[in-house]
């Protein structure tokens, strides 16, 4: 398609300058700053929010997980906390549940892992009894799995 654009030309003698700015409308320094003086005032003021010990993030959590990132597959050179076999750690005055997964129902350590898992988690300072549910809906998939292990297994 062949389009013709047209453009019309007008010719002028002179263009009036533009408006100067003016010291007079700019706004005074002095609201300027009471306005970032506002502001600041409320984020300074704000406090952060306490981090439950036992929640997600707080030092019984963290060692808890960390707990389980020392517990390895035989047959997967991966944590199983990376692996994505840890569902859920609910921490409640103590007592710690984890609801867990095995790679498959027919894993050779079907039998022995969850009690690993609760004797670990149970030596953990500040944990008095560790209990494992041992779940097999939802299934585990290689999409459970963390950065770090598809890495470690030449997945990524």
């Amino acid at each position: 398609m062949n389009e013709e654009r047209m453009y019309r030309i007008e010719e002028v003698e002179s263009v009036p300058p533009p408006p100067k700015a003016r010291v007079e409308d700019a706004e005074p320094a002095a609201e300027k700053l009471e306005r970032k003086r506002d502001y600041l005032e409320g984020f300074l003021a704000a406090k952060p929010a306490e981090v439950d010990p036992h929640g997600v993030g707080g030092d019984l959590h963290q060692a808890v997980v960390n707990a389980l990132k020392d517990i390895y597959d035989p047959e997967i050179p991966v944590n199983i906390y990376d692996l994505g076999l840890i569902y859920n750690v609910e921490i409640n005055e103590g007592h710690v549940l984890i609801t867990m997964t095995l790679t498959t129902p027919h894993c050779p350590v079907a039998e022995s892992m969850p009690g690993e898992v609760e004797l670990r988690v149970g030596a953990v300072p500040g944990v008095g009894d560790a209990e494992v549910h041992l779940v097999w809906d939802p299934p585990w998939s290689p999409a459970n799995m963390s950065d770090e292990a598809r890495l470690e297994l030449g997945m990524l």
